[in-house]
This record gives structure tokens, sequence and C-alpha cells, in this order.
């Protein structure tokens, strides 16, 4: 849980800290966002074939690797005194992160027995979902008031003690012989189902959420003072959403990914038609935030069902399509921005969001059909 919340917190942590690294680097505010574009583009592409590339190696093993790539990563960043040098740090620590998700969960929940593993999906989603409610926020006040590099090289402590308590206590085994290597039941129409769900949902919410400043300003009027404590909200949210999920995941297995895609959907489409009224945009707000999270947990939790070959390379391949789906809801956000407004972003994110819903439906009724 440390561990998910320290890469979670590297991750999004230059969110707050951009105009500091602008100007301690003189470089552009584009340019230093570079650093959370290329970070998550390097998640995509890299999380399959890194999978397949270790899936041989103890997984203590890969783990404490990924862990000492994080606090050098981190040190190196901190240490930065040149834009370049910084985003090869960003570059490694993200490669570290594209394998640490696939390689944690069938790690985590192979060591409980099988009825609780939802609980412990849920756990390490909370403990990711604190980075944006905690770590976020405190690294950006950290980093105003002694400098960026302060919070930063506070993630290698942080990483550090993940990296000491793996290395000595978690046990060593081969990782097609660990109690969750396989899924319980494999199938892979609803593999196929749940990452095509992923990616739409994905790209339906960052087609929106990437603009959220914008929209709350212009279309909300919400003044500028009071965006921070929106976000506030929103990651409370999204904390709130994943909590509740995680207590019901087991119980609910397959209902939970789609309860949590249409709630996402509900609240793109909440903000789009009432937005202008500041009520309703906090209720949408409220709906979108404590739908993101899950949507991410549930589908991460589907793949431990329904893998059709080991759980760690599809946990990789879901990882890849929802950070692809976060890019390319990114830059279709950019594209109906001009042509539509802020308000046209979040009705295509929230038609986009449907359509994942309408997918999982009906792969739900196929499967029905085909018993």
């Amino acid at each position: 849980m440390l561990a998910a919340f320290t890469f979670n917190t590297a991750e999004n942590l230059p969110v707050g800290l951009l105009e500091l690294i602008s100007e301690s680097l003189r470089v552009s505010l584009s340019t230093v966002g570079l650093l959370v574009t290329g970070y998550g583009v390097t998640v995509a592409v890299a999380s399959l074939p890194l999978a397949h590339a270790v899936r041989a190696v103890p997984r203590r093993h890969v783990l404490t690797g990924l862990l000492a790539a994080l606090v050098v990563s981190s040190v190196v960043a901190a240490v930065a005194t040149s834009y370049w040098l910084l985003l090869v740090a960003r570059l490694l620590t993200a490669l570290a992160q594209a394998l640490f998700w696939a390689v944690m969960g069938p790690v985590a929940v192979g060591l409980f027995a099988p009825e609780v593993r939802g609980r412990v999906v849920g756990a390490l989603s909370v403990a990711g979902s604190l980075a944006l409610v905690l770590g976020v926020p405190v690294g950006t006040w950290l980093g105003r008031r002694g400098g960026w590099p302060v919070p930063v090289a506070l993630l290698a402590v942080l990483g550090l003690a993940s990296l000491v308590t793996i290395a000595v206590l978690l046990p060593t085994s081969r990782p097609e012989e660990e109690p969750a290597a396989y899924a319980s039941s494999p199938d892979a129409r609803r593999f196929g189902t749940v990452l095509a769900a992923g990616f739409l949902s994905a790209t339906g919410a960052f087609a929106g959420f990437t603009y959220l400043v914008s929209f709350l300003g212009t279309v909300s009027g919400f003044p500028a003072n009071t965006v921070s404590a929106l976000f506030a909200v929103f990651g409370v949210a999204c904390l709130a959403g994943v909590s509740l999920t995680a207590a019901l995941l087991d119980r609910f297995p397959h209902s939970a990914l789609t309860t949590a895609v249409a709630t996402q959907a509900a609240g793109m489409f909440a903000l789009y038609a009432a937005g202008a009224h500041p009520v309703a945009a906090v209720l949408g707000l409220v709906l979108m935030g404590g739908a993101l999270g899950p949507v991410f947990m549930t589908a991460q939790n589907a793949m431990l069902h329904c893998a059709p070959g080991r759980t760690d390379i599809a946990l990789a391949a879901n990882s890849g399509s929802y950070n692809a789906g976060i890019a390319a809801g990114a830059a279709l956000g950019g594209l109906v921005l001009p042509l539509a407004g802020v308000r046209g972003t979040f009705l295509v994110g929230g038609l986009l969001t449907a359509g994942a819903c309408a997918v999982l439906l009906g792969g739900r009724l196929l499967t029905l059909r085909h018993r």
C-alpha cells in the first residue's frame, strides 16, 4: 500500500509543481507539462512488454528492483539541474510504475484467501487514491515552502521504506506457482469486454477532466480561488467511492464495474446539462470523482477473475489500455474544445463512457446467452 501511494504520488506530483519547476529550470509550462504526458504514454506503451519480459522472475526480486528504480529516479530528479535530466528520471519512474501495477496485484491478493481478494484490491486502490487526496497536496505545500526538489526527494525515502519491507518479508516463489497467478474463472470474451470498456471510460473521463479547471471557471462561474477546494472535493469523492466499492467488491464482482462506469457517465452528463448551476456542478463533480477511482479498481479486480492466461499479463494489458485511454481522452478533448467549447468535452466524454457501459451490458448478455 505504501508503494502504491508513492508511485501514484510520483505520477501526479508535477501537476502541483508545474510553475515552480518551470521557473527553476527556465522552461515553459507546456514543456514541463510533458513530464506528465510523457509519463502516461510510457506507462501505456511499456506495461505489456515489460510484464512479458519478466514473467519468469520471482516477484520479490521484481518488486525490489522496481522500488530501487523508483528510489534512484527520485534522487536523480531531486538533484536535476536541467530539464532533460529531470525528464529522463521521470521516464525511469514511469517504466517502473508500468510494471509495478501488473506485478503488485497478483502478489498481494495471493497472500489471502480467494473470498477476500476483492478487499485486498480495494485496500491497494485506497492507498493509490490517497495520493490525490494527501500525497499531491502535501507535496505541493512542501514544494512551495522548500523548493520542488524537497517533495521529490521525499518520494525516495518512502520508496526505500517499501523496498526494505518487501525485500525482507515477502516470500520468494516461482511466478507461475503463486496462488493468484491464474484467474479463478478464465473467460477470453469477458477479458476483451473489460479491456474495451476500460479504454472507452478512460478516454471519456479525460476528454472532460483535462479541461475541468476551465469548465468550473467559464461555465459554472466559480472564482479562481475556489478551484483548489473543488479539486479537494473531487479527491475526497474518489477516495470515498473506492472505499465503498472495496467493501462490496467481493459480493458483487460482476456488477461493480458496470455500476462505476454508469456513475461516471451520469456525472459527466450532469456537468454538461446543468453545470452552469454551481450546486449541480458540485453534484456532477462528486459523481464523476466517486466513480473515476472505482472504474480502474473494478477493472483490475475483473482481470483477476477472467484473465485467459497469466493474471500479471492481463493486468499489464489493462493498465496499458487505461493509460492509452487517458492520453487519447486528453487529445480528443483538445480537438473538441475549439469546435464545441468546454461543455462539449463533457458531452463527448459522457457519450464515450455510456458506450463503455453499453459494451459491458452487451458482453454480459452475450455471456448469458452462450451459457
